[in-house]
């Protein structure tokens, strides 16, 4: 099999460094910052890493391969499946990774159809330095069943999720409310912390309360628990956000907390519940869709 890629960043680089390392031998790259003064130094030592093959045309990294990845930033990847569309040989398999959202995909999907290649959208849920090319992917587009037959002998962790393209990012985009969302939050624990004298005891209870339970135990617990006390806890964060403003700082996440609480609390759900917890977080998202 032929690969190659276009734009060779960490995400390019991370996963030829990983399929080289599995056999994968022809692969192929372009990046439009190679020429780069200050950045093609650092593309030049990715690609005498990886051991791919660096060319100069996005056209010599499409020309008789199986499957382009492209690999660009999420604001660019519409812009450059504009520009390659018309370099595509039919029988191509398109590949896109990048951060974009689900209606960017689709728009890829529309540019390069007619090219006669297949699609795939894939949505990396972890790491590249850590995964490389074996980080759990979803997949959806018409060209998933191609992808997992091409790449299942070089050990990547695929998941297909369906055959319409922007699925799989929509899924990751879901999550990143959490995994994106959590770093924010623990910022703003440390920074008033931090003013307070106070991080090392907060820390402690932090971790006391997170290690007791699974994951999965703890989010049921917190879901199912603020459907009964979310007005009293939507008070008490308006406490949390006149201490933060007290001491200067900006309580961005205190203030979006306080507004999720405030609308939880407006579906009635203690009421519905009797004041009783429900057992599974299901029964909550039921109750708040039944409110609406």
């Amino acid at each position: 099999m032929k690969l190659g890629f276009i734009g060779f960043g960490e995400v390019g680089f991370e996963m030829a460094r990983g399929l080289k390392g599995a056999g994968l031998d022809n692969i192929a790259a372009y990046d439009v910052m190679q020429g780069h003064p200050v950045y093609g130094a650092l593309v030049q030592e990715r690609v005498q890493t990886s051991g791919v093959t660096l060319v100069s045309t996005p056209e010599e990294v499409l020309n008789n391969i199986d499957v382009v990845i492209v690999a660009v930033p999420g604001d660019k990847a519409l812009q450059t499946a504009k520009g390659i569309g018309p370099l595509l040989q039919k029988g191509i398999l398109y590949v896109d990774v990048s951060a974009s959202s689900p209606d960017v995909k689709r728009g890829i999907w529309e540019e390069i159809k007619e090219a006669g290649v297949s699609f795939v959208d894939a949505a990396m849920l972890g790491p590249l330095p850590v995964y490389q090319h074996k980080v759990p992917t979803l997949i959806s587009g018409n060209g998933c069943d191609i992808f997992l037959q091409l790449m299942l002998p070089y050990g990547m962790d695929l998941e297909k999720v369906s055959e319409i393209p922007g699925e799989a990012t929509g899924i990751k985009l879901v999550r990143s409310i959490f995994m994106k969302g959590l770093p924010a939050l623990f910022v703003e624990v440390l920074e008033a912390a931090s003013i307070m004298k106070v991080d090392h005891l907060v820390l402690k209870s932090l971790a006391t309360t997170m290690n007791a339970c699974s994951f999965e135990q703890t989010f049921n617990r917190l879901v199912t628990g603020s459907a009964i006390h979310a007005q009293r806890r939507a008070h008490e964060m308006e406490n949390v956000i006149e201490m933060l403003e007290g001491i200067n700082v900006k309580p961005t996440m205190s203030k979006a907390t306080f507004e999720r609480l405030t609308w939880l609390a407006s579906k009635n759900l203690k009421e519905k519940f009797g004041g009783k917890t429900p057992k599974e977080w299901k029964e909550v998202v039921q109750a708040w869709e039944e409110a609406q």
